[in-house]
């Protein structure tokens, strides 16, 4: 497996976003999600995601409890900011909450650090500097090694490197998402921060193995409900789909691979953590970092997922004025 660095922070090129054992993505599989895990550290995956909300604590609980005897082979990172009660979604980036879910994330977690340690969204109510600055002092206590954002703007990125080096930006990022071309993976290399791109396949549409609605009609899969996958908008993104399948069929790769290869393609400070609950996607995944691409394959890739072909906002519209963008 290669490696990228994040900052300071050296990870594996291709990581594991834990999220959908948990969460969103239909059933859980407790014992395939534990063999993935494991196979992840095997093979070189070292660079693993979740987040304090994904299953209301239940992924950090399985990945502190299943790689417990292995924390020193891998590199860990948790989010914080996004919070559920009373079945609502709300946003708290204030100061005075970041040690106590620090500390709460510790525990689940079953470790002493953190590896890289994300504000898993920015708080509209609160100046960026602040949250920064109480998560520096983690920083300084030695329970986190290095900070990031996720889904920020260039403009909140500058001022909170301004603050404390932040090492990583996380945002969806991917041949059918391209948002981050505009300003934020420009304030990234000019910073020297790196960037994770995830949902890199799409939320699994790049794979091919999204074929209508029904593919993703099962109870708590939260694409049911975005706009891209849906209706008319669903159609219009598969086409673009089938003709990924052909370039993929020319390159002798898989659709999955192909959009991997494009993300790792756009910058040596870029590392994709696609999500996986099954041991052989995962290995399809990591074999990516071995395709390379060249010039007039990237061009076609790029045109092909022109934003303006894709069909439907990324989230509904309270999902997307969650967002900080430029």
């Amino acid at each position: 497996m290669k490696t990228v660095n994040l900052g300071d922070l050296e990870v594996s090129a291709i990581g594991l976003g834990c999220m959908g054992m948990s969460q969103a993505y239909g059933e859980a599989d407790p014992v395939e999600s534990e063999r993935t895990l494991h196979r992840a550290l095997d093979i070189g995956v070292t660079f693993l995601d979740t987040a304090n909300v994904y299953g209301m604590g239940h992924n950090e609980k399985l990945v502190g409890r299943v790689l417990k005897g292995r924390r020193t082979e891998m590199q860990l990172a948790t989010k914080f900011g996004i919070n559920v009660k009373d079945g609502k979604r709300g946003i708290d980036g204030h100061p005075d909450q970041v040690v106590t879910r620090c500390d709460e994330s510790l525990a689940r977690l079953e470790t002493d650090i953190i590896d890289l340690y994300y504000l898993h969204r920015l708080d509209p109510d609160v100046p960026i500097e602040d949250t920064v600055g109480a998560m520096s002092l983690l920083v300084e206590a030695g329970k986190v090694r290095y900070l990031g954002l996720s889904e920020v703007s260039a403009q909140t990125l500058r001022k909170a490197h301004a603050i404390h080096p932040i090492s990583a930006v996380q945002s969806e990022y991917s041949l059918w998402t391209r948002d981050p071309e505009a300003y934020v993976l420009e304030a990234c290399q000019e910073l020297g921060v790196g960037f994770v791109p995830f949902s890199p396949m799409g939320r699994a549409i790049l794979t091919g193995v999204i074929k209508d609605g029904e593919s993703i009609a099962s109870k708590g899969d939260m694409r049911s409900t975005m706009p891209r996958f849906q209706g008319e908008n669903l159609e219009k993104n598969l086409c673009l789909v089938e003709e990924l399948g052909e370039l993929a069929m020319a390159k002798g790769c898989s659709k999955g691979q192909l959009g991997l290869a494009w993300l790792l393609a756009k910058g040596d400070f870029i590392a994709p953590i696609p999500g996986t609950k099954h041991v052989k996607y995962l290995e399809e995944n990591a074999s990516a970092v071995n395709l390379s691409l060249n010039v007039t394959e990237l061009s076609e890739l790029d045109k092909l997922f022109s934003p303006s072909k894709i069909a439907g906002d990324r989230y509904t519209s309270s999902g997307m004025a969650s967002l900080d963008r430029d």
